[in-house]
Formats: structure tokens, C-alpha cells, sequence
């Protein structure tokens, strides 16, 4: 493991320390296991200066693995503002990287760039989409809707905020290909899975951990006394 990698863990784990999304309990995750940590990034999701913060990370280890997205999609509703922090970091880079005067992280650069051009402003390649993908009711898979629209060979970045089987982020990979876009990775805050999710094409995570997961009816925290599992993502607290 490099030293890049190493800060880069210790860097993801400390902020999600720092905001409580790293609990410990009794959950239900998405894929339906039940597990005694839980990473609900969400809560590191609702500051920007953290979701940026980590958006910057992951995609300089994409640029790193030497892959050239041109826009983000993510699962809904996990990948929820998480892809449009990436989408973000990813557009900064891009326009490091081709010197434009087009750093979203400066909303007084970008009214002067727009004053600057008038009413030549319109989408080119220097924009990067975020687009969440939706589950379909009653099927299994997900669709892109509200007319946004994908086109053919577009290499495309799918983001979710913590793998546990891969599910999601495989569907939608399966869902693009469909549409003839060109998935070229998966990336993801956390991969809780111990290495066990894999994809057909490079996946990329900023703190990897082997955290033990459970089926429902083999749990052992479920035989301890008082014990109720929670489902955190759909619970009010």
C-alpha cells in the first residue's frame, strides 16, 4: 500500500469519525444483512466542505488509474449529493487540467466567466453532469429519467457511498452498458466488503474495510437481549 493510500484511509475514516457517520449498533444494510458498524454518509454528505473534500480525493485516484470520465452517475438514493460532489471535483480538475477559468468552487469566477461571454454561454465539454439513477417500481433495475440524457460511448463514472455486495453500483453499470455508454469505473467512499465486490470494470475507494456482515436469520446479535435491528437509512431519529 502507498503512502498516498494510507492517507487517503486515514483521511476518509477520520472525517467520518468526526461527524458520527461511523456508528456501531445493530443495522439492517441495504443489501439486507445485518452488521454491528454502519456507515451512514449521509452525515458527512450534508457539509459540503467535507463532500468536496472527498469527491477531491476520489478523483485523483481515478486520474491516478489513468481514467478519463466525462460525467457521474450514481444509485439513488445513496449516491445522492455524493455525485454531484464528485461530478464537481471533476470538473475542477478538468479545467486545471485545460486552464480554463471555470473553478466551481468559486461562485464569484464563475459570474465573471459568464459575464465575460454574455449570452455565448451554453453547455460544452467543459461541463460535467451529475445524474442519479432511479430505481424502477416493481423491477429490479434502474433507469435515468427527468430527461436527462446519456449519449452513446460517454465514459461515465458510477459512484456510491459505501459497497457492501455491489448491488446497486452493478446495476446501473449494467444499465448504462445497456444504453451504450461506457462505464470505465465504480468509486465509492467506503467498500465495507472485505474485498468481495468486484465489477467488470476498475473499482476505486477511498477506505477499504472488512467489516463482518450477517444474514438475518444467522445473527448473532439478534439472539442478544434487547437487541432490535434498525434500518438507519430509513429511520428517524
Amino acid at each position: 500500500m502507498t503512502e498516498t493510500s494510507i492517507d487517503t484511509a486515514d483521511i476518509t475514516g477520520k472525517t467520518l469519525k468526526s461527524v458520527e457517520a461511523w456508528q456501531t449498533g445493530h443495522f439492517i444494510l441495504t443489501s439486507g444483512k445485518h452488521s454491528s458498524e454502519y456507515m451512514q454518509c449521509q452525515k458527512v454528505m450534508q457539509y459540503p466542505r467535507l463532500g468536496n473534500l472527498l469527491a477531491d480525493l476520489l478523483i485523483e485516484k481515478v486520474e491516478s488509474a489513468g481514467l478519463k470520465p466525462q460525467t457521474v452517475v450514481g444509485p439513488a438514493l445513496g449516491a445522492i449529493h455524493w455525485e454531484l460532489y464528485v461530478a464537481q471535483a471533476l470538473e475542477r480538475h478538468l479545467c486545471k487540467e485545460s486552464k480554463k477559468a471555470c473553478d466551481t468552487t468559486s461562485s464569484a469566477e464563475q459570474l465573471r466567466h459568464l459575464a465575460d461571454h454574455g449570452a455565448e454561454i451554453r453547455a460544452d465539454k467543459s461541463l460535467v453532469k451529475a445524474v442519479f439513477a432511479e430505481k424502477i417500481p416493481e423491477d429490479p433495475g434502474f433507469a435515468i429519467r427527468r430527461g436527462i440524457e446519456l449519449k452513446p460511448g460517454e465514459k461515465i463514472l458510477v459512484v456510491e457511498d459505501v459497497t457492501t455486495t455491489g448491488g446497486s453500483a452493478r446495476k446501473v453499470v449494467e444499465m448504462l452498458k445497456s444504453m451504450k455508454c461506457d462505464p470505465v469505473a465504480v468509486g465509492a467512499v467506503v467498500d465495507r466488503s472485505g474485498g468481495k465486490a468486484s465489477f467488470d470494470v476498475p473499482f476505486i475507494n477511498l477506505l477499504a474495510l472488512d467489516l463482518e456482515t450477517y444474514d438475518p436469520d444467522a445473527c448473532p446479535l439478534c439472539d442478544q437481549e434487547g437487541s432490535v435491528a434498525i434500518k438507519p437509512g430509513s429511520t428517524i431519529k
